[in-house]
């Protein structure tokens, strides 16, 4: 099962154990403290492919999904019971302790569409593009992360992130070309 949109969850853990359950993108919020970094990657993220709000059953889960739905409208939301959300032997509660059938039930609650992606950015176009390895493929990267609006990301994160946000080829050799041009004018 591959999830179309990308999934907001609190922490690693949750990444895990979803990313066990269905194919699919996380954004990690890192706790209740909403980054302004967080709130920009999930407005994208609902631009580009559309978000389902996964959080965990309990009150900092609920303050999660409350800040991102007031500053990003238009996000789905996918809910897990308490019991569900208990680990077998133990105490707490989170997504991280759901079994993969309860995740599985939850997306598909949501009535989520599936990855229909054309003609995706391949490691050989980074490669190519010099963002990977050669002297200036950080300081690309940066430009190419600023003019996307995907933030920066090490080579080896590079491809996964254009994949997650769904950029299409044909914009990225577009944003290529401005940056080609910028550090040809700027020699």
């Amino acid at each position: 099962m591959k999830i179309k949109e990308i999934i907001v969850v609190e922490g690693k853990d949750d990444t895990v154990v979803i990313q066990r359950a269905v194919h699919a993108d996380t954004i990690e919020t890192n706790g209740s403290a909403v980054s302004e970094e967080t709130i920009e990657k999930v407005r994208l993220a609902q631009e580009k492919r559309g978000v389902i709000i996964f959080t965990d059953p309990d009150y900092p889960g609920q303050r999660i999904r409350n800040i991102i739905t007031e500053r990003v409208p238009g996000c789905k939301h996918a809910f897990l019971s308490k019991e569900e959300a208990r680990p077998k032997h133990g105490k707490g509660i989170g997504v991280e302790h759901a079994s993969l059938e309860a995740i599985r039930e939850a997306l598909k609650a949501v009535q989520q569409e599936w990855i229909d992606v054309k003609e995706e950015v391949s490691k050989q176009d980074l490669l190519d593009a010099g963002l990977i390895g050669g002297p200036q493929a950080k300081e690309r990267r940066e430009k190419l992360g600023m003019m996307l609006k995907i933030g920066y990301a090490n080579g080896k994160q590079l491809h996964k992130r254009m994949t997650m946000f769904q950029i299409p080829r044909a914009t990225f050799i577009e944003v290529m070309e401005r940056i080609n041009e910028e550090e040809k004018n700027n020699w």
